[in-house]
């Protein structure tokens, strides 16, 4: 299609699942801070005052994974007093000696992951997203800044696209968590004018843009206490907002031995560096792994029209290596960076090494 609109949504820090992707990753970060080769797939789940945090590390690091949960909670804005249950074991020495044979890394699991990047905007993420994004963070950090905001909130941007080009902004969601004394209208004069008009650039705005700030009306309860969270149920915010396709598998948790991570962040890697070295306008990346193998079952390549494929696919042989043990080497993922991925996306940050571009 030609003409046509696309949405996408992002959330803030204190979306109970986004919650508990950041109770995830700072566990993650913990680990990997005393053991970069620490095995780790804790996750947390969150009702109410009830965090559960649960799952399986083969560490040397001594985690007090209350105690950063905790910390977590005050980080993101809330300081209600929240109980804490774990329920973490020992990674499965099945899995465990699949992973690691003779000092190289080989896939923690099987399936499938993908990369998308586009030229349609600066950091070659599809526009939905890229202002989605943009908005919940600014909304997020207007939410520690204002007493009369809260730490929930989410954010959903509408494109109109003309003849395959971003045309305009047919319409912008914002909903925020807010002290009950706020007034819906003061709400929105501060959300227009403190959000939006910060984020989008006036030339996407028209007269017929619609602006829709907390539509549902009152949102006093937000967080755990207005709904559950669980690690891993954002995949579509923490990756291309619907457009190009997802493997299905969640980042959050997972140290770089776990290809859903690992091989989704290398085929971002290749397709923005696809894209951004003029090979084609549009790229899509699968990669698909076995558990205990080290090297891709397979590679597939879609430039929708864009670029020549054949071409690419010996671009992709001859500049990159999808083997488990090089991608880890070469994006330098056993460092603990993984808590800032947790919210606004994991694509189109210039402070992580699989956004880097390099000449191929």
């Amino acid at each position: 299609m030609k003409n046509y609109f696309f949405t996408s949504e992002s959330v803030t820090a204190g979306h109970p699942d986004k919650i508990c992707d950041y109770i995830a990753d700072s566990i993650l970060d913990e680990a990997l801070s005393v053991d970069p080769d620490a095995k780790m797939a804790v996750e947390a789940t969150i009702k109410d005052d009830l965090i559960f945090i649960y799952g399986e590390a083969n560490t040397t690091a001594i985690l007090d994974y209350k105690d950063i949960a905790l910390r977590c909670m005050k980080e993101i804005g809330y300081n209600e007093d929240y109980r804490v249950l774990t329920r973490v074991s020992k990674q499965s020495m099945e899995i465990n000696q699949a992973v690691d044979k003779n000092q190289t890394i080989c896939a923690g699991d099987q399936g499938i992951m993908f990369g998308y990047a586009t030229d349609e905007t600066d950091t070659y993420m599809p526009a939905p997203i890229y202002y989605a994004n943009k908005l919940a963070k600014r909304l997020g950090d207007l939410q520690h800044q204002s007493e009369q905001l809260g730490p929930d909130g989410k954010t959903q941007v509408s494109i109109e696209y003309e003849d395959n080009q971003v045309k305009r902004i047919d319409s912008i969601v914002v909903s925020t968590m807010h002290k009950e004394y706020v007034t819906h209208d003061e709400l929105e004069k501060l959300i227009i004018e403190e959000v939006i008009e910060q984020v989008i650039p006036k030339n996407l705005i028209d007269e017929d843009t619609k602006f829709y700030i907390n539509p549902s009306g009152s949102f006093v309860v937000g967080g755990s206490f207005g709904d559950s969270g669980t690690t891993g149920r954002k995949i579509v915010c923490d990756s291309y907002g619907g457009v190009g396709r997802i493997g299905g598998g969640c980042f959050s948790s997972k140290d770089p031995s776990k290809v859903d991570r690992t091989g989704a962040y290398y085929c971002r890697y290749v397709a923005k560096n696809i894209v951004a070295n003029g090979y084609a306008k549009k790229c899509e990346i699968q990669v698909s792994y076995a558990i205990g193998r080290e090297a891709p079952l397979s590679i597939y390549v879609n430039t929708f029209n864009t670029g020549n494929e054949e071409d690419i696919y010996k671009i992709i042989d001859n500049n990159f290596n999808f083997k488990v043990n090089d991608m880890i080497n070469e994006l330098d993922l056993r460092k603990p960076i993984y808590k800032n991925t947790a919210v606004y996306g994991h694509f189109g940050r210039d402070e992580f090494s699989w956004e880097k571009v390099k000449e191929i």
